[in-house]
């Protein structure tokens, strides 16, 4: 009996050591659970490249957008783990859709880790026809006019919506919530006024600003952006304690072998030591940043636990 288990044992780590060896043997491809453009798909774009160097394969982005994440999480969840399906994971949707709905199609532990990739701040932008210059201003613009002024999202879920409906309870400011799918679709009434206020990350508005189309009001971090030198950051514009903050992350379908994870966390941490990936990220007004399997589980977990007292308290629920 104890020869048949140690032969069963050496079989297993041989065939997990031959999926390494043989790892990866065709193009892998990275699901993105939002439409072209914004923090997400900006993010999958910069890694897919070098990424696709350090593995020697093709590596390929496809969009799988709509139900605020779910329909891409589902598909990964439910696909072959073997490596070759990732999910290019939203902070919002993967720590925040559970926190908000009992019926997900998915679940946290469906996944498994591969690397953090980027993180980002986020800015408070507004349309010029808000009359309000600076950020405390602008507070007290949308309780003059309650629920006039309205805010944007990429969608019930998502950071650019949780972390909105949290400035509201902090601040009370008075805003309606207007759903979008995907930062392509708000940027666009944003800048066409139709939408006033828009919390997303800078990859969505940095130009805009830039150019003076858009006014940004803050930055949701304890230091300025470098892109956007001259706008304050949250607490330098009076409101302390109010930061709000992005990540993007690969992850596997649970069950993946883990020398498969292994060699991936590695390339992937590899690719993002390129100076072109760095250099990429910081002209999207992002920056690259490698977590491995372990911390950035740890970050998952964290974060659950947060957003499920913060959605509690706010009392946010989907529409």
């Amino acid at each position: 009996m104890h020869k048949l288990l140690a032969a069963t044992l050496i079989a297993a780590t041989a065939c997990a050591a031959h999926a390494a060896d043989e790892f990866p043997s065709r193009t892998v491809t990275l699901v993105v659970p939002n439409p072209p453009g914004g923090l997400v798909d900006t993010s999958a774009r910069i890694i897919a490249e070098p990424l696709a160097g350090a593995l020697g394969k093709t590596v390929v982005v496809e969009n799988k957008d709509g139900g605020s994440g779910n329909i891409a999480y589902q598909a990964v969840a439910r696909s072959q783990p073997d490596g070759y399906t990732l999910l290019v994971s939203y902070s919002a949707y993967h720590v925040g859709n559970p926190n908000l709905s009992k019926n997900l199609p998915w679940a946290p532990k469906d996944f498994v880790p591969v690397g953090l990739v980027t993180i980002s701040s986020n800015v408070i932008a507004v349309h010029p026809s808000v009359k309000a210059t600076n950020l405390t201003d602008f507070i007290a613009e949308t309780k003059q006019s309650p629920g006039s002024i309205n805010y944007a999202s990429q969608g019930v879920g998502s950071l650019s919506h949780l972390g909105t409906e949290v400035f509201k309870q902090q601040t009370g400011a008075d805003m309606t919530h207007v759903p979008y799918r995907g930062s392509g679709a708000a940027i666009k009434d944003v800048l066409a006024g139709n939408v006033q206020v828009f919390i997303t990350t800078p990859p969505s508005v940095m130009g805009h600003v830039q150019t003076g189309k858009l006014r940004a009001l803050a930055v949701t971090s304890t230091k300025r952006h470098p892109m956007l030198p001259d706008v304050p950051t949250t607490a330098e514009a009076g409101l302390p304690g109010y930061e709000l903050e992005s990540w993007v992350g690969l992850f596997a379908p649970a069950g993946t072998p883990q020398a498969v994870l292994d060699k991936l966390a590695d390339s992937v941490e590899a690719a993002l030591k390129q100076p072109s990936t760095v250099q990429n990220a910081q002209a999207a007004g992002i920056e690259a940043r490698f977590e491995g399997p372990a911390a950035l589980q740890e970050r998952v977990d964290t974060e659950l636990a947060y957003w499920k007292r913060t959605v509690e308290d706010a009392g946010i629920t989907t529409e």
